[in-house]
């Protein structure tokens, strides 16, 4: 098992989360990114840098996973692409995407952007709080003792 990180966007405290989980773990972790990105000194732990453009980092992750693999993003199309390719995905909030849920999630945020494009305020996401950092750490954890043997 891997663990791929769309980390354009993905939150600094859960990036630490992550990093520290690999070094326990000894996981192999990349962050994917359009721009150069700061991480520890790990034999665990690299980074990715891709061409900017539109979904480059995305269309990279997908291209390198495989099952059983982990991506931790909060991009819901790349979710369902990385879960049709038999890998697990977690977003930033501790949420696990699967086969039955992703699907779900893509239409309503296909139906947030048409009220958006429609002059609609949806507003965004809250702040990313302390709550939602022991879900993701929480979920990261079973999720890694279920697929990497504990």
């Amino acid at each position: 098992m891997r663990i791929w990180v769309d980390a354009d966007a993905c939150p600094n405290p859960i990036k630490e989360i992550l990093f520290r989980a690999a070094e326990r773990r000894g996981i192999e972790l990349t962050l994917v990114a359009n721009q150069p990105l700061r991480r520890p000194a790990s034999r665990y732990v690299r980074t990715l840098q891709v061409p900017r453009g539109f979904d480059a980092a995305d269309d990279r992750i997908v291209a390198l996973v495989e099952a059983g693999d982990l991506v931790v993003t909060a991009d819901i199309p790349l979710a369902a692409a990385v879960v049709d390719r038999g890998a697990h995905a977690l977003n930033p909030r501790g949420e696990l995407y699967s086969a039955e849920n992703v699907r779900e999630r893509l239409a309503i945020r296909d139906m947030m952007e048409e009220l958006r494009a429609g002059g609609v305020r949806t507003g965004g996401p809250a702040a990313l709080g302390v709550a939602d950092r022991a879900a993701f750490a929480n979920q990261l954890d079973r999720l890694l003792a279920k697929c990497a043997g504990g």
